[in-house]
């Protein structure tokens, strides 16, 4: 498995860590953002930050049946994973600002299901992704990413399996740091596309 810091170098040798002024799809400010779109087009070093993520992955959740993951952000590490660990991978995709299950995904009754995307900073899109499963009455077995920036706080109970965890500051728009707030904001999630 990879370590911290060989984590980090790949982020931001791929240029996967952003600096700058973002708004982030939770609405929260932040100076950093981290854009796995980049990793990801780096298929060859992609390919080590997932691999060391499926070992967690599998030590920790031994015992799964399907992958589901959030669009855009996670089709692609949900692929990846569900191809390392055998395992049936499927998405959800926004449909009227819901996430629903569209090209006949479906997920089975009493099937374990673990979450996956690119990264979890509130938990919003993995929590969204749990209510298709709970309404399949089948079971949440999990949470992975490749990063974890909730710095324990977001709105998972359940641990969250990461690569690595970050601790980047994030920010309503009413306290943002006064160096922030001189920045133009920029929005690159694809939550509102």
């Amino acid at each position: 498995m990879l370590s911290y810091e060989e984590s980090l170098k790949i982020l931001k040798e791929t240029k996967a860590l952003l600096e700058g002024h973002f708004i982030l799809s939770s609405g929260l400010h932040s100076s950093k953002y981290v854009q796995c779109a980049q990793l990801l087009s780096k298929p060859h070093l992609a390919a080590k930050i997932c691999s060391s993520l499926a070992k967690k992955i599998e030590t920790a959740v031994p015992n799964f049946d399907v992958v589901l993951s959030p669009a855009m952000g996670g089709i692609i590490i949900g692929y990846e994973i569900g191809k390392l660990l055998n395992k049936e991978t499927i998405f959800s995709e926004r449909v009227e600002g819901n996430f629903t299950l569209r090209r006949d995904f479906k997920i089975k009754k009493d099937a374990k299901v673990l979450v996956v995307e690119d990264v979890i900073t509130t938990g919003k899109s993995s929590l969204e992704c749990s209510k298709l499963i709970t309404e399949a009455n089948a079971k949440i077995v999990g949470f992975a990413c490749i990063i974890d920036r909730s710095k324990g706080q977001s709105e998972i109970n359940n641990e969250i399996i990461s690569q690595i965890q970050l601790d980047i500051p994030t920010y309503t728009k009413e306290n943002l740091p006064k160096n922030l707030s001189l920045i133009e904001p920029v929005k690159p999630g694809s939550r509102n596309i």
